[in-house]
């Protein structure tokens, strides 16, 4: 097999291999070297004409395209989405079933954890040191004591201050520090701050009502007098933590306690034909069992929100995900860029040419079911079944809404290899393509590629996915997990002006 069509209204095939000058293409031959993945013309295109693949329009043709012919960056063009949005008009709900579980940490809210991790959010930039220097006190041999506790993570970011008190930027962080001081993964935090951030503790404690306890502490550098002091006393409140944290064992819980971020990155262009639509049947299992999954990237969306909104389970849901489209269009607008800035170098390299063709394939991750909520960067993710959270397509950002948003799983689909990871909870990497995974076999935990080499259906490598949330769910670690991944790919998206 040389290539594949996706769809018999495509007006492109896929290279299955590179494929060199005078190689059959259906009634035409190649006309240049085709690398593995990339586009071939399946008949004359004029000027102008659309580039049709999924069976939906991923740009036009830049000049005119002979049958055979290399398509990609050279001679296609992007232009901005124009369709007419439906809602609700592809709705597929999944056929309930239950009776699976996980071992997991049951906790006092009725939240459950993949993991169990003592946890020191930081509020400004200023206090980063101090939180890394109480974490890097407590050593493998320290935790040793403890072996029901993962381990002793700080989460440090370089925002928190030179910033608006109000407005999308400082409430966004807000959200994500809530998120992570009441994530299910983390039996007990412990916040630092210098004291005279613009982004104080003591109102995120009063805007979300949260109190101080045995498995909850606050401080600030200014009033505990300086930096080796707060590293003194930060290290003895989390010591008092730790047995109290040590404390939880996992039990058995119903799968419908799962909420999975959805993301990819390094994507080529075998994402969308093996490793998403791999994890979108995997997702529709995981919605069968009343869990949920969580879409993220707006900017990666952008050009196939259609065939999202015909799966809003209300126009209102549909509403607010286009909603958040126009804002990404105004605010690319306004910073001098193009939603078709998204597809890096490595994206081209592996085949993708425009963002509608990146977006088209990302958003399958997202299965079949109907989509039950859109949320704000950030937000707790209430509603089960499949949901959107507004992000950037930048993976650590996006990644660290989710957790903030309650996933306490994390699956990632990547084409071009990318070493992601992220804590509390774990990341499980699915490649696209049979040759990126034996490189990178310590890194990757799926290879979705072997839908293309050894034929395994989207069933069989939909079901290993599932399989494996259980199972790392569970306690197993995943390949990034187990490199220690995730101490520095905390990072909440900044939004607006520093002053």
């Amino acid at each position: 097999m040389d290539f594949i069509r996706l769809d018999e209204t495509d007006t492109v095939v896929t290279a299955t291999r590179a494929l060199e000058v005078g190689v059959t293409i259906e009634a035409a031959k190649t006309r240049a070297l085709i690398p593995s993945g990339h586009k071939i013309a399946a008949c004359d295109m004029a000027k102008g004409t659309p580039i049709r693949k999924y069976a939906q329009v991923i740009g036009y043709a830049a000049q005119d395209i002979a049958a055979g012919d290399h398509v990609h960056t050279h001679n296609v063009e992007f232009r901005a989405t124009d369709v007419d949005y439906e809602f609700g008009t592809n709705l597929r709900p999944a056929t309930p079933s239950g009776g699976d579980t996980f071992m997991g940490y049951q906790r006092e809210n009725g939240s459950v954890g993949t993991r169990n991790y003592v946890a020191i959010v930081t509020s400004v930039n200023c206090s980063a040191t101090a939180a890394r220097m109480i974490a890097a006190h407590f050593t493998p041999e320290i935790l040793a004591a403890y072996p029901n506790v993962d381990g002793v993570v700080a989460f440090v970011h370089g925002t928190g201050c030179g910033m608006a008190d109000s407005g999308d930027g400082f409430e966004a962080l807000q959200r994500v520090m809530w998120g992570y001081a009441r994530h299910p993964n983390h039996a007990a935090v412990l916040m630092v701050g210098l004291g005279c951030e613009m982004n104080q503790i003591d109102w995120l404690l009063e805007a979300w009502g949260l109190k101080q306890g045995p498995t909850f502490q606050t401080m600030n550098i200014q009033s505990v007098a300086g930096l080796r002091r707060t590293i003194e006393k930060g290290i003895e409140k989390v010591e008092a933590m730790l047995p109290i944290a040590n404390e939880a064992t996992r039990t058995p819980c119903p799968v419908s306690a799962l909420k999975v971020a959805l993301q990819c990155g390094g994507s080529d262009a075998w994402s969308g034909i093996t490793a998403n639509p791999a994890l979108g049947y995997a997702t529709d299992l995981l919605v069968a069992q009343g869990g949920t999954g969580v879409l993220a990237e707006t900017p990666e969306i952008y050009g196939a929100e259609h065939l999202l909104t015909a799966r809003a389970a209300d126009r209102a849901t549909g509403d607010r995900l286009i909603g958040l489209i126009k804002w990404w269009e105004d605010y690319t607008e306004r910073n001098k860029g193009s939603m078709d800035n998204n597809p890096s170098p490595g994206n081209k390299a592996g085949g993708l040419t425009t963002i509608l063709e990146k977006s088209l394939g990302a958003a399958a991750k997202g299965g079949t079911t109907p989509l039950t909520g859109v949320y704000k960067y950030a937000e707790i993710v209430r509603e089960t079944g499949f949901t959107f959270m507004d992000s950037p397509g930048y993976d650590p950002a996006s990644v660290t809404g989710q957790i903030a948003g309650g996933c306490n799983l994390v699956c990632f689909t990547t084409g071009r290899g990318s070493a992601f990871g992220s804590k509390p909870a774990p990341t499980i990497k699915v490649a696209t393509n049979s040759a990126m995974y034996n490189r990178m076999t310590e890194d990757m935990d799926v290879n979705a590629g072997a839908m293309l080499t050894d034929g395994v259906s989207l069933e069989e490598k939909g079901r290993e996915i599932y399989d494996l949330f259980l199972r790392v769910a569970s306690g197993k670690m995943s390949k990034s997990e187990a490199q220690g991944l995730g101490d520095y790919e905390f990072v909440p998206w900044q939004i607006g002006a520093v002053m």
